[in-house]
């Protein structure tokens, strides 16, 4: 198999004794460490078809590799083929069109930079380093989701290989059963090789971060919720409880303190966009307010995501309508007075235009969702199968009256929880899934999850 790979693929095909190997199946959470048979760096659509193709013949399973991000422990790939696509990374923009052809080894920073030379913008996550691809298969919520929606709503196409090794494209006039399914139906498809996805003119915003003192924490999460129930779609927001350690790379009036972090991102006027904020603001001093109109580029700064790999730990679940009750209870399991293993927990409002389907219909869950919830622990990886999981199971349990029965494929934490898999969709969805994926490889070939 792997003389037929290298005499018909261009790119790099590398064994587990090979040089380069490890670097070629590195996973941006390096806690997560890939020892397939084989890599494929594909260098082409060509190199990912052929690929296909041998491993059909040889009956072994394919699995993809762009970023790495969302990668944990338990999808460690550890047999078959590991098809990398990060040399996938052509991007072109047609300004007329909005449209943007985005090659899957294209981050989103990638993306962000050349829409902007046309005024434009994507929907786009928190991060910047986050490949476009993978992210925009489960939804995708990033900093405007109330305003424009999930992420895979302004997804126009996709070209992919199918376990035959056959390219094909998948739009609304093209497989739209294959299309619905790759907006938010997340994998076992094929080998997406490039995304047209439209952009919005889009060039500046009022957004930013704010960060709490300790001793204000528990009055400013509860009047943000309150805040919450009456925010116009114009506006979203995340606020997220960091502990944080003593060490220099810190801003010094964050160093080793327990603080609320508010995110605000509104798209209009920023006059109206600060009005509105205001009432946030005026709750007590701030350590940091960095909010205020900025470039629609520089949108990745409102969360302000680590961009280096590294170990990582998280947990996510979506949450329904809340209360004062939901905020006294999170604050006594996850408050500053508790001495615990983690280094945030972040809920970001969702509704507004994240509730409306796009009118052909996608297969995004978690869509009914007010609200939802991420749990990271420190990267301590000693800490990943011991302390973290009884840890996270007993808060979760605590706040289950608010968490919703379904929950996203992108915020499922990878799977390590039993049903997790199941209930990141409606049932109806979930099975119209597994049907399109046994339509589209019959024999398995595409391993998910």
């Amino acid at each position: 198999m792997i003389d037929e790979l290298r005499s018909t693929i261009a790119g790099p095909v590398l064994t587990r004794s090979d040089e380069g190997f490890t670097d070629e199946v590195a996973a941006h959470n390096t806690i997560a460490v890939h020892t397939p048979e084989v890599a494929v760096g594909a260098t082409s659509e060509d190199d990912v078809a052929a690929a296909v193709r041998v491993a059909a013949k040889h009956a072994v399973p394919v699995r993809v590799l762009a970023t790495g991000h969302g990668t944990t422990p338990s999808m460690a790939v550890t047999d078959g083929i590991l098809i990398t696509t990060s040399r996938l990374n052509d991007l072109s923009i047609d300004a007329e069109t909005r449209i943007a052809h985005i090659g899957a080894g294209c981050d989103w920073a990638k993306v962000v930079a050349a829409a902007a030379e046309h005024g434009l913008h994507p929907i786009t996550g928190a991060a910047a380093s986050v490949g476009t691809i993978g992210y925009t298969l489960g939804g995708g919520l990033g900093p405007l989701a109330r305003t424009y929606g999930f992420s895979s709503d302004w997804a126009r196409g996709f070209r992919l290989v199918t376990a035959d090794g056959t390219v094909v494209s998948a739009n609304a006039d093209e497989n739209p059963d294959l299309f619905w399914a790759l907006r938010g139906g997340k994998g076992g498809f094929g080998v997406v090789t490039s995304m047209d996805f439209e952009l919005v003119p889009l060039t500046t915003l009022y957004g930013g971060s704010m960060f709490f003192d300790t001793e204000h924490l528990a009055p400013v999460l509860t009047a943000w919720l309150d805040w919450t129930t009456t925010a116009p779609e114009s506006v979203s927001t995340s606020v997220a409880i960091l502990r944080l350690p003593p060490m220099d790379f810190i801003p010094e009036p964050l160093r080793g303190k327990t603080t609320l972090n508010l995110r605000y991102a509104f798209v209009g006027d920023s006059a109206e966009g600060e009005r509105l904020l205001q009432p946030l603001r005026d709750l007590a001093p701030r350590l940091i307010d960095a909010v205020g109109e900025m470039q629609a580029a520089d949108i990745a700064q409102i969360h302000n995501d680590p961009t280096d790999p590294g170990p990582g730990w998280v947990r996510g679940v979506m949450l329904g309508g809340l209360d004062d009750g939901f905020a006294k209870t999170l604050l006594e399991v996850v408050g500053p007075e508790q001495q615990l293993p983690l280094i945030l927990v972040e809920l970001r409002h969702l509704g507004g235009a994240t509730h409306r389907d796009v009118p052909e219909g996608s297969a995004v869950g978690g869509r009914t969702a007010e609200y939802s919830l991420s749990i990271i622990g420190v990267p301590d990886p000693s800490l990943f199968d011991t302390a973290l999981p009884p840890l996270v199971d007993g808060i979760l349990k605590q706040l289950a009256p608010w968490i919703s029965a379904e929950t996203n494929i992108n915020f499922a934490g990878g799977l390590e929880l039993p049903g997790s898999y199941e209930a990141s969709w409606p049932a109806e969805t979930f099975s119209r899934l597994a049907e399109i994926r046994t339509t589209y490889d019959p024999n398995g070939l595409f391993r998910f999850p």
